[in-house]
């Protein structure tokens, strides 16, 4: 088939109109549990401090009658902090974007706001799970919070914290990675270390579990990166894990593991896009809380140019009331 001469088409016209989409389609994935599910408190200076405390080991306690009383010191609380930091996002349009020319959607500066709102919110998220660690910062130099990552300490570090490593020696174990404890008012951070070439089984989060309730923790929610997540769901040994459900619940495992039942406590299972794909939280959530300094806000910047500024700005840190209360395993298979 052939084009009857002389017709002019589509490719000959410059009178076409554009077709555009009335609706912009998002995709903003706004699922920060973590951030909206701890407490918020407010904090009054940039270096926050809180105190955790534990009890004595328990041992065979048994007295002669009629003894002298010796008296000993009781053991020491632990006094730490963390820093404040300042997270903004700025927005600048012409205003002839702003005031002129018709754009999808109408309000130009409404919708950046909304958007940098958003990316505020998640850029939070992933600070609050991070692995950073904490900073009191300096003269041009911006100050840090210490992430949850941070705040759960290795074994074996000075303050002994609550971490599983891959149990398999070898290339297939994570030989290197380590997270120190809190010194010199600051957590170090976690050091990610070498990948194992081995994947989360259950008896390493039951091990994670026991570490935390060991402690006197009692975790309730297990927060796992995408890539642990799937080896979470194919836990084939979860078939026989059952927990009493009321008529009017649903059911909590359908083809993957969002409720994880062991002898140290109950899991619900929630995946995160902020938290390193390597590591896995086993977390008391009400032993972490958000303190803010300065809320989020936005705010209209002065003008200088034909366009139009705002800001949104805010100052927050992470508080471990108590990090033992919780547990990680790091530096599994991705």
């Amino acid at each position: 088939m052939t084009q009857v001469a002389g017709t002019t088409d589509t490719f000959d016209s410059a009178a076409l109109k554009e077709s555009l989409d009335g609706v912009i389609w998002d995709l903003f994935p706004m699922d920060t549990f973590f951030q909206n599910t701890i407490d918020k408190v407010n904090v009054k200076n940039t270096q926050h401090q809180w105190i955790f405390d534990t009890l004595a080991a328990p041992a065979n306690n048994k007295q002669i009658q009629g003894d002298t009383i010796g008296y000993g010191t009781l053991a020491t609380a632990t006094r730490v902090s963390n820093y404040t930091q300042i997270a903004f996002k700025s927005i600048l349009l012409s205003d002839t974007l702003t005031e002129g020319v018709e754009v999808v959607g109408a309000n130009s500066m409404g919708r950046a706001v909304m958007k940098a709102m958003k990316e505020y919110k998640r850029d939070v998220e992933f600070d609050l799970l991070g692995r950073q660690g904490s900073s009191a910062g300096a003269t041009n130099t911006a100050a840090a919070s210490g992430g949850a990552c941070a705040w759960i300490w290795g074994t074996a570090a000075t303050i002994p914290g609550n971490t599983v490593y891959p149990s398999t020696g070898g290339t297939g174990g994570n030989t290197t990675g380590s997270t120190a404890s809190y010194a010199a008012a600051a957590v170090i951070g976690q050091v990610d270390g070498t990948t194992s070439t081995s994947t989360v089984t259950l008896s390493d989060i039951t091990a994670a579990a026991e570490l935390a309730w060991t402690d006197g923790g009692e975790p309730d929610t297990i927060i796992a990166s995408a890539s642990q997540k799937k080896y979470i769901d194919a836990l084939t040994s979860l078939a026989t894990r059952t927990a009493d459900i009321g008529r009017a619940d649903k059911l909590s495992i359908q083809g993957s593991a969002n409720l994880i039942v062991t002898s140290f406590g109950t899991f619900k299972v929630v995946m995160s896009r902020y938290l390193n794909r390597t590591t896995t939280l086993v977390m008391q959530m009400d032993m972490w809380a958000m303190g803010q300094l300065r809320a989020p806000k936005v705010k209209d910047m002065a003008k200088d140019s034909d366009g139009t500024k705002k800001l949104i700005v805010g100052e927050y840190t992470l508080i471990a009331r108590n990090p033992n209360s919780s547990a990680k395993l790091q530096g599994f298979k991705e």
